[in-house]
């Protein structure tokens, strides 16, 4: 997780959007809606889609295994 000066938890981004058939980014395997929802999110909501995204990054890694 990356925070800035101020304390904020910034986005997970890795500049490698490609949305999957259920609108999951393969880079940071956010939901569109997250994506779209991030800079107006509150921290803990943020940490919530983190958790999110990894348990996502974690299941998209073992199907290609």
């Amino acid at each position: 997780m990356k925070i800035d000066k101020e304390n904020n938890i910034l986005s997970p981004c890795v500049r490698n959007c490609c949305l999957n058939e259920k609108d999951i980014c393969l880079g940071c395997f956010r939901h569109i809606n997250e994506i779209i929802a991030w800079q107006t999110c509150h921290e803990e909501e943020k940490l919530a889609i983190l958790s999110k995204s990894e348990k996502r990054k974690v299941d998209h890694q073992n199907t290609i295994e």
